[in-house]
């Protein structure tokens, strides 16, 4: 088996690309230190739009697909309530007796108690499914208690298909274990290498259109927001994305995506008002045939001083994994790529001159080890 881990070294200015539910920057203590954290799912979202852009392989993840579907039947020349009928369908005639909506609240769209997740043409291919059948739904649509009455298999095979990004995240559906697909990635919440705290802005807006003698603001607010030097990691395992595709180019493609938009992409909280719109000032890719490895114990003990922190982050990550090294000898294939020029990481493989050429490098090694 062969796994390709990914560490960075990236700096963000004044932000909060990923809040909590107060609206502060989400943190975490570790080694005794607060730190400010971006939570995996909110960086994972950002990298997989990304792949799903570049390689114009769309999914949906949604608890709204009866609209979706009531949506493409209506082109279809369904009437309005007939196609949501045929939409219900959909949901009603999966698994032990169907897929649970969410009690319906007035005016907002009906809504499935799980969220699915499915190539963006799966849409297409359900309403398909349904328009086969319209005079089986509208005669069912007129009960009091209408049941499934589509064709399980063929909807349960539309939902069993696959994208770019179900390949490489997975998918989880436990009303229907049939379709769920194991993950390739494992990816890792991001965390300041020093100590944080959360700064609050305190703001005003002028009104444009004053009132006579209005010396007031039109709004106040307050912001919070934090800054430093983050440890991000990600791991793939080649052999799983290579049985999800079942093709070892699709896999490829896929691997060469996801490391760029891991190091090209930054979640998009805040970002009107702080373009924190960095890249990582260090990138380090390893292909291993051993196991993943963090290098997240390095910055156990927070990094101090009043200084900055990028290249002595940089610095750390390449003393502790010299040190890991010695501990756990390994075959890996290392290369890494950085912004710093006084500096080489040589525990951290070659170098390479740019991040384009890092992952090109990375991937071809990483597929050249799993075929060999």
């Amino acid at each position: 088996m062969t796994y390709l881990d990914i560490h960075a070294i990236q700096t963000l200015p004044y932000s909060n690309i990923n809040r909590d539910d107060l609206g502060s920057p989400k943190t975490v203590v570790y080694g005794g230190r607060e730190r400010t954290r971006v939570s995996s799912q909110s960086w994972k979202r950002a990298v997989r739009h990304e792949v799903e852009t570049r390689l114009g392989d769309k999914a949906v993840r949604t608890r709204r697909i009866i609209s979706k579907i009531a949506e493409r039947l209506q082109e279809r020349g369904w009437e309005d309530d007939l196609a949501e009928a045929g939409a219900r369908q959909v949901v009603l005639s999966v698994g032990k007796g169907g897929i649970k909506l969410e009690k319906e609240k007035d005016g907002e769209p009906p809504a499935t108690s799980v969220l699915f997740y499915l190539p963006l043409p799966a849409i297409d291919e359900l309403a398909a499914i349904a328009d086969e059948h319209r005079e089986a739904v509208a005669k069912e649509a007129a009960k009091k208690t209408p049941k499934g009455v589509l064709p399980a298999d063929r909807i349960t095979e539309v939902l069993k298909g696959r994208n770019v990004s179900v390949n490489l995240f997975g998918r989880m559906l436990a009303e229907l274990p049939s379709t769920e697909v194991d993950g390739a990635v494992q990816f890792a919440h991001a965390f300041t290498v020093h100590g944080t705290s959360v700064e609050v802005d305190f703001f005003t807006a002028v009104d444009d259109v004053p009132k006579d003698n209005d010396r007031g603001s039109g709004h106040m607010n307050a912001g919070q927001f934090s800054a430093g030097t983050f440890y991000r990691y990600a791991n793939v395992n080649l052999g799983r994305l290579v049985e999800n595709t079942g093709d070892a180019d699709a896999a490829r493609t896929a691997v060469a995506e996801f490391l760029r938009a891991f190091v090209s992409t930054v979640p998009s909280g805040k970002q009107n008002a702080t373009a924190a719109m960095t890249l990582p000032d260090l990138v380090h890719v390893a292909v291993r045939s051993d196991r993943p490895v963090s290098f997240a114990p390095a910055f156990e003990t927070a990094l101090y001083g009043s200084d900055g922190y990028t290249v002595r982050a940089c610095q750390t990550l390449n003393d502790y994994a010299e040190r890991l090294r010695e501990v756990w000898p390994d075959d890996a294939v290392r290369g890494y790529a950085t912004v710093e020029t006084k500096s080489d990481f040589t525990a951290l493989g070659e170098r390479h001159g740019s991040y384009p050429a890092l992952i090109e490098a990375m991937v071809a090694a990483a597929f050249d080890e799993d075929q060999a």
